[in-house]
């Protein structure tokens, strides 16, 4: 039976690794991002196999038409990746105004508002597996990282709310934390890329957790480079 997966901020980086992972998985995959991106070559090779939806989650509305428009075509999720987010650098006392905001709401409460309508159908059937991209600032703090430590300790705060939740219904939950990923955040680096994991590192974390999943669950799982964190 054809098993159907949403993955947000799909069109690049992890985001682009596990849809492009999923798909060769043989699984129908949702997907929703600002911009087409990369998605239009696997469109082209996995046509309806794949869903597009170009909306920015920055705005509530969207992340409600989003989730209306998959349960319009589904009732069956098997797979969430709460996977779309935004890194905006600054300390707390001198970053822009409206950091705050804008990273809270793509960073958690976009995923929350997701996670509440997608769930559900989840419990409906008894199971199914959220992953929560959190990050290495989600445990460790660090100067210029303001506004976004707050929403990723939010985001693995909101994980392991969820894992307690959903445990009765037999769903899974996972919160990822990679370490530095060379993704467009770290555009124009000076660092060699064996410094850096890639985004298909990080999908193939992803697809051993969803794969070995029988009568465990692996809550979180840290990921660093081999030489360590930046």
């Amino acid at each position: 039976m054809q098993k159907n997966a949403i993955v947000t901020g799909g069109s690049k980086g992890i985001g682009l690794a596990i849809v492009e992972k999923l798909l060769n998985e043989n699984y129908k995959v949702f997907t929703v991002s600002r911009s087409e991106g990369e998605l239009a070559l696997l469109k082209q090779k996995f046509d309806t196999q794949l869903d597009i939806s170009l909306l920015d989650f920055s705005s509530q509305e969207n992340v409600e038409i989003f989730s209306k428009k998959v349960k319009s075509l589904t009732s069956e999720i098997d797979v969430l990746v709460n996977n779309a987010g935004v890194f905006l650098p600054g300390t707390i006392h001198g970053e822009a105004d409206g950091n705050f905001e804008l990273q809270m709401q793509l960073n958690v409460a976009a995923p929350y508002y997701l996670t509440r309508a997608i769930v559900p159908l989840m419990i409906k059937k008894r199971a199914g597996y959220i992953f929560n991209m959190c990050s290495t600032a989600s445990i460790v703090p660090y100067v210029n990282g303001g506004s976004y430590c707050i929403s990723k300790h939010a985001l693995l705060g909101f994980s392991k709310v969820l894992r307690q939740e959903l445990m009765p219904y037999e769903i899974s939950v996972s919160s990822i934390l990679p370490g530095a990923t060379l993704t467009d955040s770290w555009s124009g680096t000076d660092l060699p890329e064996n410094r850096f994991m890639k985004p298909a590192d990080i999908a193939e974390t992803v697809w051993f957790a969803l794969s070995n999943r029988k009568r465990m669950v692996m809550e979180e799982i840290l990921i660093r480079p081999m030489g360590g964190d930046l």
